[in-house]
Formats: structure tokens, C-alpha cells, sequence
């Protein structure tokens, strides 16, 4: 995949929200092919992490709009207990399943449950992996998610602007840098991995970043599960093993907040405190605790994914599906499952920063200054 520069503008960002609404609009309670209480299944990964209540939340609240009767289970990343759900689901009469996978590898079976249902199926957000049973991927560009968080950590460097445009007169380093990705077993960590990569290495390679503790390869910095504890544990390895002679940490690539927030820890833990010596992180997902670690300077950045929008777009190619029509789709080259590439409508992303978290986060109405103040 070429690398690519995110789109700011808000007649940009405008217009793709009118599109959406135009997607999924025209099938309201009782319209041809959709509104008809027929049962749609959603099956999410999690509760533990806060942006998975909101796109379930989301997604079933638009369904339930468009006169669709909704199953959302949430799994608590147990794997047997999301195919169980799913299972129930197809049992059920499900008419369609849209699906947020914990490990886009193990559904193989209960797909073809559902195909042999003629039951479609939507992943949702996380690429489901080894079946041609998925019919639409609905996501984010999640290469140029990985940009952005490299973008960002690099523009708290003084590196670069956001968009990655390097800055004049900038410092030439050495930095110290480490890096941290997300779950392996789930396909979206490969891209922002992947992502991340193709705007760091060459600053790697050129001396201008160092990883003291030499884990540089996606094996050595995955996350099982995305687990926080499981990353401030890491953190904690690689700060005594590395930097506990004096030598201070300049930045952390962090792939999603629950990392971020488990680095911080880590870091307060070996008597780092927030000033000029502080790391520059990264995150994603713009989780309220980690808005707020942005406002108090503990985070410097995360990942604007709008699960409104997602949502509609996952409804919006539901409703197409059972109303006999073509989804709508921007992508039909990148996102291979290891059998098929499945069709997909990937959505824009936005970098926050402590200076645009009104603008982005606010203004849009997805938190709310009284939230984020706590």
C-alpha cells in the first residue's frame, strides 16, 4: 500500500458525513427490505475497552432506527464464548451478522454456519482472517492510522508538522525511542505496525531515532489482546534493561490508549514526571482517560476514529445486503484475508493533540468539555 497523507479539511470530512448519511438513509421502520424487525446479530469483542461499548452502542442504535430488531453480545475477548454468541445468533434467525472480531483467525466454522444460512456477513472495524464467508469489511484506513501515530510522535519531537511535512531547522536527535504494537491476532495491528514503519525506519536506519532495547520487529512489540497491563509490564522490562543507567526514554509508538496508559504508568513507576523530560506518546481511539492524559500532558496524542461514522457505514451495507442491492465500497485491493480480498469502505481519521481537542473532539459532539474535565 502506498503511503498516503491524511485529508484535514472540513469540507472534506463534511462531505463524507453527508455521504454516509446518504447511505444509510432511504430504509426507515417498515421501508422495503430493511425496516421490517427482521434480527440482525452484532457481535462485539469487549467491554473492557471503552470504544467498543460505543461502536455496539452505536451500530445498534442506527439498526434499531431503521426498523431492524438487534442481538449485541459482547465476548470479553474470550474467544469460544464469541463463537458461542454467533452461534446463537444464526439459531436465532439472524438475518444478517455484523462482526467485531477478538481473533480474526478462529470464526472459520461458525462463517460457514452462516453461509450455509445464506446469512451475510459484515467485519466490523477487525478484517476477519481464513474464510470467504465474509462478504464487506467496514473500517478505517488503518495504514495511514499507523502514519499518524508515528506523524504524531514525530511532531512532539519537533520533527514534523502532523501531517508528517518535515519541519525547517528541526533537531537533528539522536532520539530514543520505543515501540510498542498492538495484538497479534488481530489484523488491524499489521497495518499499524506497517504504517508506523514506513514513516519511522528511515529515521531508524539514518540514526536519527534509537531503540535502546533493540526491539524493533512487530514479533518483539506486539500486545496480546491490547492489554494495558500487559504493556506497562513490558515498559518496565525494557526501562530496567536499558535505561537505567541515566539514559532517558524521548518517545514511545503506542498503537492504541489502554497501551498508552500502561507505558505511562510504567514510566511514572521509574520516576519519570511530566515536564521536559517526558516521552512523547502516541495512542488511538480517543478514550475519555487518555483525552484527559492529553489535557494534563501525560499523553501527547491518539487517534480520532468516529464510531458514529462507522456505524453507519456497517448499517448502511447491512441494509443494502438484505434490501438485495450493492454495498457501497472505496477499497477493493488492500485487505486480503488469506483467502479472498474482501470489498471494504474505509473511513478517514484525525490526529488530536491537547491544541485541537475542542475543535475535533468537542465541536463534533462525540465528548463533551464537562466529560473530559472530569
Amino acid at each position: 500500500m502506498k503511503a498516503k497523507k491524511i485529508l484535514f479539511a472540513a469540507a472534506t470530512l463534511a462531505a463524507g458525513s453527508l455521504m454516509l448519511s446518504a447511505c444509510a438513509g432511504g430504509s426507515g421502520s417498515g421501508g422495503e427490505g430493511g425496516g421490517d424487525g427482521g434480527l440482525i446479530g452484532v457481535a462485539m469483542p469487549t467491554k473492557s475497552s471503552e470504544r467498543w461499548i460505543q461502536d455496539g452502542n452505536a451500530v445498534k442504535s442506527q439498526l434499531e432506527e431503521q426498523g431492524f430488531t438487534v442481538d449485541l453480545q459482547y465476548a470479553e475477548d474470550d474467544i469460544p464464548t464469541q463463537v458461542s454468541q454467533i452461534e446463537n445468533m444464526i439459531t436465532k434467525g439472524a438475518e444478517a451478522l455484523i462482526i467485531a472480531s477478538i481473533d480474526g483467525t478462529t470464526l472459520s466454522e461458525v462463517l460457514q454456519t452462516a453461509a450455509d444460512s445464506d446469512i451475510p456477513v459484515i467485519a466490523y472495524d477487525r478484517l476477519i482472517r481464513d474464510s470467504e464467508n465474509v462478504d464487506y469489511y467496514a473500517s478505517f484506513d488503518n495504514f495511514v492510522v499507523g502514519q499518524q501515530q508515528a506523524w504524531s510522535v514525530l511532531n512532539g519531537l519537533g520533527l514534523t508538522e502532523l501531517d508528517g511535512t518535515p519541519i525547517e531547522g528541526a533537531p537533528a536527535g539522536p532520539f530514543n525511542i520505543e515501540l510498542f504494537a498492538g495484538s497479534p491476532d488481530d489484523n488491524n495491528a499489521t497495518f499499524f505496525w506497517d504504517g508506523a514503519m514506513d514513516v519511522l525506519k528511515p529515521l531508524m536506519d539514518d540514526g536519527t531515532l534509537v531503540v535502546q532495547s533493540g526491539q524493533t520487529s512487530f514479533q518483539q512489540a506486539a500486545t496480546l489482546r491490547w492489554d494495558g497491563e500487559a504493556a506497562q509490564s513490558r515498559m518496565e522490562d525494557i526501562l530496567t534493561a536499558n535505561y537505567s543507567d541515566g539514559t532517558q526514554v524521548d518517545a514511545v509508538l503506542s498503537p492504541y490508549d489502554g497501551i498508552s496508559r500502561g507505558i505511562i504508568s510504567a514510566l511514572e513507576g521509574a520516576g519519570y514526571s511530566v515536564g521536559p523530560e517526558w516521552p512523547v506518546i502516541s495512542g488511538q481511539d480517543a478514550e475519555l482517560d487518555s483525552v484527559r492524559a492529553i489535557e494534563a500532558g501525560e499523553q501527547y496524542a491518539t487517534i480520532f476514529k468516529d464510531t458514529r461514522e462507522l456505524a453507519e457505514v456497517a448499517v448502511a451495507m447491512a441494509s443494502a445486503i438484505l434490501k438485495g442491492e450493492e454495498p457501497e465500497v472505496n477499497n477493493t485491493t488492500d485487505y486480503d484475508n488469506g483467502v479472498k480480498v474482501v470489498p471494504s469502505y474505509l473511513l478517514e481519521s484525525q490526529i488530536v493533540v491537547k491544541d485541537n481537542i475542542t475543535e475535533v473532539l468537542v465541536d463534533s459532539g462525540y465528548w463533551t468539555e464537562d466529560e473530559i474535565k472530569g
